[in-house]
């Protein structure tokens, strides 16, 4: 059977696109390859009707946009969002750590993941470098990925740990340490992860100041099922809203108003950083958007604001074939079953009936298929980036994503009609007039 070409772009996204790193950095080659320019925070914007503009204002977000051909002030504005982190684990500043023969590497947990998904699989390691410079202001920053196999998290034999099957919970501290090394002579016992780093870089281990550098699972994803109806990856959460958005706005020209997306890093942790939702990142590029097109009144973005749309775009619990118990009993969502409106009276996830139906009707208009979540009302949920965004910016918001399986797991599985489903429903946002 031939395989599903919106999986196989989303698979082939995902295996490079393995910390937000290198997810910006695929994205930016995305955007331009399809004539996308680049823009700079500090400068000033001259911006044409009809072109494509990205900025990268931290190496872990990414924002793009969209003018159409025949914008005027007062056309509406149209907003997509999704994050670019997920749930793994950060390695830290002193790395080094010896048990006998064995070399091994400190982390520590960077947001939730299911950690005993984490053992005994083939992990590699992917982040940012900083080096020395002539200007201390501006060091140099070397974007890296190991793209092999180095390390692994060892599971205990069951001979020696008996209960294991019975559920054993890990200490963050001993249990996830991973092994990546047995000493050697050329190996130095206090600093051989920087010696790897430098050799890795080609520089010498003098010049490396600092590093952000974090684990990630490198098993590559597939398609499975005996009808091939299911991808199971790494990462799904939330790189299949990442490359959803990046085709969305690349592939769905409108004439009239502006389209932006916003990726951005730590939604796993809050989001409250300067790369994170909850900053001010947006509302300044979008005031710069005006101020590029020679809008001088300001009242002009909040006039757009008031008719526009934001969709925050990020994975949804799919109804689990061997716990259908955790869910509602009406309000369920199996994989293949389409794109998924996440709901919560609490405001968890963002919503209105109003934002509600202007998706249903673009998912009719353009044969999209659509099912509500809402969680079990005597079990807490989960929150994402729409209640978030939509503080900073008051717009209509609906928070939409695919239904996943072992959400937060090291290697996840979804439906692959549902990420058709998604793509055809963001070009659809962004191309329908």
């Amino acid at each position: 059977m031939t395989q599903n070409i919106a999986a196989k772009e989303l698979i082939d996204y995902i295996n490079s696109a393995t910390s937000p790193y290198q997810v910006v950095e695929k994205g930016i080659e995305t955007l331009k390859s399809a004539g996308f320019k680049e823009l700079n925070m500090k400068e000033k914007w001259n911006l044409k009707k009809g072109e494509g503009y990205y900025i990268m204002p931290y190496p872990t977000s990414l924002f793009a946009f969209t003018v159409g051909n025949q914008w005027e002030e007062g056309q509406t504005l149209r907003i997509g969002a999704a994050h670019t982190d997920h749930p793994c684990f950060r390695i830290k500043p002193k790395a080094e750590l010896i048990s006998g023969e064995y070399l091994k590497l400190n982390t520590e947990v960077y947001g939730g993941p299911i950690i005993n998904t984490w053992l005994d699989r083939p992990l590699s390691i992917a982040g940012r470098v900083m080096l020395k410079s002539k200007d201390p202001f501006h060091p140099i920053a070397r974007v890296l990925d190991m793209k092999r196999p180095v390390i692994t998290i060892p599971n205990l034999a069951i001979h020696i740990n008996r209960e294991v099957n019975k559920g054993v919970e890990l200490n963050k501290q001993i249990d996830t340490i991973p092994l990546i090394a047995m000493m050697k002579e050329s190996l130095n016992k206090d600093r051989f992860f920087m010696q790897y780093l430098a050799k890795e870089l080609e520089v010498n281990e003098e010049e490396i100041l600092d590093f952000d550098m974090y684990i990630y699972n490198a098993e590559e994803g597939c398609v499975i099922g005996i009808e091939e109806e299911f991808i199971s990856s790494p990462r799904l959460d939330n790189l299949t809203s990442v490359w959803a958005l990046l085709k969305g706005i690349i592939q769905g020209k409108r004439s009239t108003g502006i389209n932006v997306i916003g990726l951005y890093d730590n939604e796993e942790i809050g989001s409250n950083t300067k790369q994170g939702a909850d900053s001010a990142i947006l509302n300044m590029i979008l005031k710069k958007v005006y101020s590029g097109l020679g809008v001088k009144d300001e009242n002009a973005l909040y006039e757009a604001m008031a008719d526009g749309l934001l969709l925050s775009v990020d994975v949804a619990h799919g109804l689990h074939p061997n716990k259908p118990e955790k869910y509602d009993p009406t309000n369920i969502t199996p994989l293949n079953g389409g794109v998924v409106f996440k709901i919560d009276s609490n405001q968890k996830y963002s919503f209105d009936t109003e934002a509600i139906a202007i998706i249903q009707q673009i998912c009719e208009t353009l044969g999209v298929k659509y099912q509500k979540f809402v969680k079990r009302s005597d079990m807490p949920g989960g929150g994402t980036l729409g209640p978030i965004i939509s503080s900073w910016l008051p717009m209509k918001t609906v928070d939409l994503g695919v239904p996943l399986l072992a959400m937060h797991s090291a290697r996840e599985t979804m439906g692959v009609y549902d990420q058709e489903q998604l793509e055809n429903l963001l070009k659809g946002f962004f191309g329908l007039e």
